[in-house]
């Protein structure tokens, strides 16, 4: 049975011709970039040329692109160093949340509204004069709203910028962004998993997270992951977000039919293109959920979903939604038009036979 992958958002299929550009850097050119003869050489080129890429599509300056791991190393390397006062939000990444509630406790949390979007005058009101960091995501990973970033900020406090959930569905420049720091990843618009990066403004000065080596100009620690770097900049070298963006935007709207069921409305702004978030009145997530990918539909829930634990999403909880009925269904560089319908044919089915269940 062909499935239909909907959940972009959380991972996206590594596209052809990143993986091309990838294979020869796990056999033929695999020497340490770090060292000095031939073959280090070339993957020091490989390295570099990929920084030049990433720091292009991002509009930001190549020696400020600092390769890591992926999204999660890039936002704790923002906020590891932290000591005193943070303002952050309530729909943060729990990266995010969980790296500054181990570096200070001293953090003021401004809320949302019921689409997940901060008021502005809120962070600002919420920053004192010894506050060292703002943290705030340019969109969010769950519901996709895309957050404003115009409020001052007093001389010494920096301004993190999570843009993991952003790049490849939305056009920003870091340089325009007013942020000291920015994490990126590439996994979810059809990069490869393991490679992230921070972005780190220039005169800025960030312990690294990281330690044991000089690497990445003593940013960062440990031999690089080559082949994911070159994939990193191979994935954004010729990427037309607006293009990819407008055919996401076509996508979304279409499985946005499933609005027309009675119960089922939409949770957040549905700012970014390639992410459709909704709540199911009367029936958690978790049976939906199982009940779809039966029917050959891969989708996600808001609430981080295990074998062990379902609990409710504390980013759905700050917007005052229902946090235990809600379903996150993302698109992607491959996604079709058959994906969505399938989807979109499947779920009211799905609807209809737990509430059936429910009267019997």
């Amino acid at each position: 049975m062909t499935r239909a992958y909907l959940d972009h958002a959380s991972t996206s299929p590594l596209r052809p011709h990143v993986l091309e550009a990838m294979l020869p850097y796990f056999a033929d050119q695999f020497a340490d970039p770090g060292r000095m003869h031939t073959e280090a050489r070339m993957t020091r080129a490989a390295v570099e040329h990929a920084r030049e890429q990433v720091a292009a599509f991002v509009g930001a300056r190549p020696r400020e692109v600092v390769f890591t791991s992926g999204g999660t190393e890039a936002r704790n390397a923002a906020h590891h160093w932290v000591r005193g006062h943070v303002v952050t939000t309530a729909v943060e990444h729990s990266s995010v949340r969980e790296a500054i509630a181990r570096a200070t406790d001293d953090v003021t949390v401004v809320g949302v509204d019921r689409e997940g979007r901060v008021d502005p005058a809120a962070i600002a009101a919420a920053i004192r004069a010894e506050t060292v960091l703002v943290s705030v995501q340019l969109a969010n990973h769950e519901v996709g709203t895309v957050q404003h970033l115009d409020f001052d900020r007093p001389p010494g406090c920096l301004l993190h910028v999570d843009a993991c959930a952003a790049i490849g569905h939305l056009d920003f420049a870091f340089r325009d962004l007013g942020a000291d720091l920015c994490s990126i990843t590439a996994h979810p618009f059809g990069g490869p998993k393991g490679v992230g990066a921070l972005i780190v403004r220039r005169g800025v000065r960030v312990p690294p997270f990281v330690l044991g080596g000089a690497q990445e100009r003593a940013r960062r620690a440990g031999l690089e992951n080559v082949p994911a770097i070159v994939g990193f900049g191979a994935t954004v070298a010729e990427l037309d977000v607006s293009a990819e963006a407008a055919r996401s935007r076509a996508l979304t709207a279409r499985a946005a039919r499933v609005l027309h069921v009675d119960g089922v409305e939409r949770f957040g702004a549905g700012d970014l293109p390639n992410l459709l978030c909704i709540g199911v009145a009367g029936i958690e997530a978790e049976p939906i959920l199982l009940a779809l990918d039966q029917r050959g539909v891969a989708v996600h829930s808001g609430s981080a979903c295990s074998s062990e634990s379902f609990e409710p999403s504390p980013v759905l909880e700050a917007m005052g939604v229902d946090a235990l009925h809600s379903l996150r269904v993302s698109v992607g560089w491959n996604t079709s038009d058959a994906d969505v319908d399938r989807f979109a044919i499947a779920l009211p089915e799905v609807i209809t036979h737990f509430r059936r269940g429910a009267h019997q």
